[in-house]
């Protein structure tokens, strides 16, 4: 199997400072948004850049940056599935981050 066009890490644990901020899940969701990581595209580095945004962009214009839809969206998958995972840890959910992709 090909290593996937786009990389980056699994989210570390959520850095919630706790007391009257918000809630942890929507918090938590807030946080994966901005996220930032070591992220790589096709080959090239893209250092602590947030990573749903540039997801979002790969999705929205794959070709400009060297890769396929398929691609694009197994990246976008990806994500789904690593940060999914970090919101529930706090009690969030992931369909709020597919909600998100969905805007």
């Amino acid at each position: 199997m090909p290593d996937p066009a786009v990389t980056f890490p699994a989210p570390r644990r959520i850095p919630y400072p706790g007391g009257c901020v918000l809630e942890p899940g929507p918090y938590a969701l807030d946080y994966l948004l901005k996220w930032p990581a070591e992220m790589t595209v096709n080959g090239k580095p893209y250092p602590e850049q947030p990573v749903y945004p540039l997801i979002r962009g790969l999705l929205a214009d794959p070709a400009a940056h060297g890769i396929t839809l398929k691609e694009a969206q197994a990246a976008r998958d990806r994500f789904l599935e690593l940060a999914g995972q970090a919101l529930e840890a706090e009690g969030g959910d992931r369909r709020w981050l597919e909600r998100e992709f969905g805007r």
